[in-house]
């Protein structure tokens, strides 16, 4: 069968289509729509030299995707990501070789040294890696908690002088969510520092068509954005976490924990039927506070690198 691999454009709406339906299939936590892969083309950074690939099967079906890109982010230069999925029914036919070869090519052209990518745990897809010369360097899950009427802990009154609101409460004036999101990301544990600044987070961010700012939850300690919980849903009955942390000088105070209770309560509310989430398998605060709410581990993914040359 013969596969090819092209970058996907905006006037093939199928491309799109046929990028979200890969993704759920191989990932089902992390929420693609149409809206949103067009959106990440559309909104990337120039430096990111960011693009979406696509592998398309004699028929027209695509059957594989790849991001691709510069983490312009990052402080450190030449840091590259090629994050690739092949429908699980579609795979051994190639996909997968053409879309790395493909995604390498375009970030040595961009001044890429070292390429980092996802793949799925277990054992053909890590010998795959291995293989094609990438090792391990850690890994995630992804959980999944099935919002039945009996799931969550129950709701609690916030303590004194701590007040629930949500991101829809800061549409005039998000910068507070930006500073406290930026100083969450920058203690995360990862492999590729990041710094965030506030015009490019608006447009990544703020304003992505995932984000659901009224089921987002941010935790004001006397007035001030402490703590928050991202909701991002797809319109479908899935909700993602985006992202849960609390600044530093207010840990150990449940915050986090109260900040995502009511977020996912009001997302039940709302008619979503399952919530994902995600983790580094070595953060051990956050994994035991999802625990708490009654997920379970969905799948797990091991991070990889390679040196481009080597």
């Amino acid at each position: 069968m013969t596969v090819i691999v092209r970058a996907t454009s905006p006037d093939r709406p199928s491309d799109t289509e046929g990028f979200a339906r890969v993704r759920r299939a191989c990932v089902p936590a992390m929420l693609a729509t149409p809206a949103s892969v067009a959106f990440d083309a559309e909104r990337a950074h120039p430096d990111a030299h960011y693009r979406q690939l696509v592998a398309v099967a004699e028929d027209g079906e695509v059957i594989g995707t790849a991001q691709v890109g510069i983490a312009d982010d990052s402080p450190v230069p030449g840091q590259g990501f090629a994050n690739l999925y092949v429908h699980p029914e579609r795979r051994g036919r190639g996909a997968g070789t053409l879309l790395l070869r493909t995604a390498e090519e375009h970030l040595a052209r961009h001044g890429a040294q070292r390429v980092f990518c996802w793949a799925l745990d277990g054992t053909e897809n890590l010998a795959w890696a291995a293989a094609r010369g990438y090792r391990p360097s850690r890994s995630a899950h992804f959980l999944r908690l099935d919002l039945t009427p009996d799931a969550l802990p129950p709701l609690q009154a916030p303590p004194p002088g701590v007040e629930l609101r949500t991101a829809a409460d800061f549409a005039d004036d998000p910068r507070p969510v930006f500073e406290l999101d930026a100083a969450t990301v920058a203690d995360e544990p990862g492999d590729i520092p990041a710094e965030m600044e506030y015009g490019q987070w608006l447009r990544d961010t703020w304003e992505h068509p995932l984000v659901d700012r009224a089921l987002t939850t941010i935790a004001l300690v006397d007035g001030r954005p402490a703590a928050f919980s991202v909701a991002r849903t797809d319109g479908e009955g899935r909700y993602s976490t985006g992202m849960t942390g609390t600044l530093r000088a207010f840990r150990g105070r449940g915050l986090a924990k109260l900040a995502k209770n009511d977020s996912l309560h009001r997302a039940r509310a709302a008619g979503i039927r399952v919530a994902y989430t995600g983790n580094d398998t070595e953060n051990g605060p956050m994994l035991a506070i999802n625990k708490w709410f009654g997920y379970v581990v969905d799948t797990t993914e091991v991070r990889h690198v390679r040196e481009l040359g080597a």
